[in-house]
């Protein structure tokens, strides 16, 4: 099976800006790759626009622009070319289109400065974000119980999150409702829990969607670093999530324990 450019564009962006969701996609059936690498290079592109600019209405226009192509799909118009919009939008359903849009919105934190206004908040935002994603590539992949995908979901978005703590304080921003040790093993201990409960249910995933949780098991080992040493979160000396996950990776992918 061969990629056409936009494909090869769309699995170069996500190798370089993404490795661990790569590494899962490399492990997933090739068919699979055809909707994960557009899926995942058209979240790369969303997360790091708020970020190429100090200007926060340039930003914003730079969201905009995905929403838009958000809209053309879910009204099932000709989607502008560009090589990650084009294959997106041969991959995607119109309500997955609906998801999408609302990923993009919730990037419009990434824009400003304010905190999460509180904890409903900052959890619609990694559910909104990692959530529709993963769910999103599960559901076009196979059967699969919602939560328990959003579950797992969850544990790795809180995963990444912590990584990337430092680079968010350095900007500005303010990541963590409660950034003391203890509100950092809090936050890690949930993510863990609901790692856990979403393991118990993994049943609930067929084999093919399965694919799109390949990912997911690297997040074990960040999050109990954190609840081990919440001081690492802050310091950015949580171990490489890459590294640390070594040939884990071609276990899940043989067995599918995710």
């Amino acid at each position: 099976m061969t990629f056409d450019a936009d494909l090869n564009a769309c699995a170069a962006l996500v190798e370089r800006a993404d490795p661990l969701r790569f590494r899962g996609a490399m492990a997933a059936p090739v068919a699979a790759r055809r909707l994960l690498f557009p899926l995942y290079a058209f979240n790369i592109e969303v997360a790091r626009a708020p970020w190429v600019t100090q200007e926060p209405m340039i930003a914003e226009m730079r969201l905009q622009w995905w929403r838009d192509v958000c809209k053309e799909i879910a009204e099932g118009r000709t989607v502008r070319h560009h090589e990650v919009a084009t294959p997106l939008s041969g991959v995607i359903s119109r309500d997955d289109a609906r998801l999408l849009d609302e990923l993009v919105a919730a990037r419009r934190w990434d824009i400003y400065k304010d905190a999460f206004e509180d904890v409903p908040h900052f959890g619609r935002y990694i559910n909104q974000t990692a959530g529709h994603l993963t769910w999103i590539a599960a559901r076009n992949l196979g059967d699969a119980d919602e939560a328990i995908v959003r579950g797992a979901a969850f544990a790795t978005g809180i995963a990444a999150w912590l990584l990337a703590i430092p680079e968010l304080e350095a900007k500005g921003r303010v990541p963590l409702l409660d950034g003391t040790a203890q509100g950092v093993r809090d936050l890690a201990g949930n993510a863990l829990a609901r790692l856990k409960a979403a393991r118990a249910g993994r049943r609930k995933v067929s084999a093919r969607a399965g694919a799109a949780l390949l990912h997911v098991g690297q997040a074990e080992g960040t999050l109990r670093a954190a609840l081990k040493d919440p001081s690492a979160v802050g310091a950015g000396t949580l171990p490489d999530p890459v590294r640390a996950d070594g040939l884990r990776l071609a276990y899940r992918a043989f067995t599918g324990r995710w």
